[in-house]
């Protein structure tokens, strides 16, 4: 069963990012009030604002102790968790950047943007080194696949279009959300795809042909937020309609509904060691969840 065990207040905006720290029981929170926080999940505390950013921040991701920050302006920035300080400042975008990850096999960085483009950063140094045109609007969510053979892009005009990792270029495009795609992700052993949308429908993706195997009816509002647990057969949604939904990896069964933000919940993540769900949103709390039973 999932309890939630602690309600973390601070932000005095909404909030739209989370990201674990590499070091055990510390995580990070950021939206739209000009810093990123940091969190204790052993204290359940506040521990301090790790940095300013000079706009709201949109997405959070941390890769070999370094967290990106990529805010509303279009900029992201490089922030050295060792050194504790950020170490480069970019204008990567010419509008708000919506999601950061990591190509860990290619030492690349990808963003991706409102403008509609994709750029793809070196680790090493930061340069860029490969710009391209996924849509004409919004590009809202990024998932890397288990083997980084592919990516794909969730984007505003409804489709998602999967890239070849290799080379970026085009692979295909799947067609069946009605609105916005706002959320993707693979199944740990590759087995599928999972997009969420403005449509509150789940669509799950059979690879590797990419097959539509199901659409479930999720939600009332926008899917926000898709995150499989770190080694229990579960997979957690959230919503613009103030829920969380828990469901199994293979059946799809709706196991658990949590209810407790206020308003939409922007974002989730799974503690390190998967014993926490921490989920914040436009009320902006950031809420503690406890596993205290394996079937949830």
């Amino acid at each position: 069963m999932l309890t939630p065990i602690k309600t973390l207040s601070g932000h005095q905006n909404p909030v739209y990012a989370l990201a674990n720290a590499e070091e055990d029981g510390l995580f990070y929170s950021a939206g739209n009030d000009k810093g990123v926080v940091e969190w204790s999940l052993k204290e359940m505390a506040f521990v301090k604002v790790k940095m300013p950013v000079q706009s709201s921040v949109y997405c959070l991701h941390l890769f070999d102790n370094k967290l990106f920050v990529g805010e509303r302006s279009g900029a992201f920035s490089v922030y050295d968790l060792k050194a504790e300080k950020v170490i480069i400042y970019i204008n990567a975008h010419t509008k708000p950047i919506f999601d950061i990850k990591t190509v860990k096999g290619k030492n690349e960085l990808l963003t991706s943007s409102e403008d509609g483009t994709v750029v793809v950063w070196s680790l090493t140094d930061y340069t860029e080194i490969y710009r391209f045109q996924v849509a004409y609007d919004t590009v809202r969510g990024i998932a890397i696949s288990p083997n980084e053979d592919e990516v794909a892009f969730g984007c505003k005009d409804h489709l998602i279009r999967i890239y070849n990792l290799t080379d970026y270029s085009l692979k295909r495009s799947l067609e069946s959300h009605t609105f916005p795609v706002t959320s993707l992700a693979y199944h740990p052993d590759g087995k599928y795809l999972i997009s969420g949308s403005r449509d509150a429908q789940l669509k799950i993706w059979d690879l590797p042909n990419y097959e539509l195997k199901q659409t479930i009816p999720a939600h009332l509002f926008t899917i926000y937020s898709i995150i499989f647990h770190p080694s229990l057969p579960y997979f957690a949604t959230s919503s613009q309609d103030k829920t969380i939904k828990i469901w199994e990896v293979e059946t799809f069964k709706l196991y658990k509904i949590l209810r407790g933000h206020s308003h939409s919940i922007n974002k989730m993540i799974w503690s390190a060691d998967g014993k926490y769900l921490i989920s914040t949103g436009d009320d902006r709390k950031v809420m503690i969840w406890e596993i205290v039973d394996y079937r949830l």
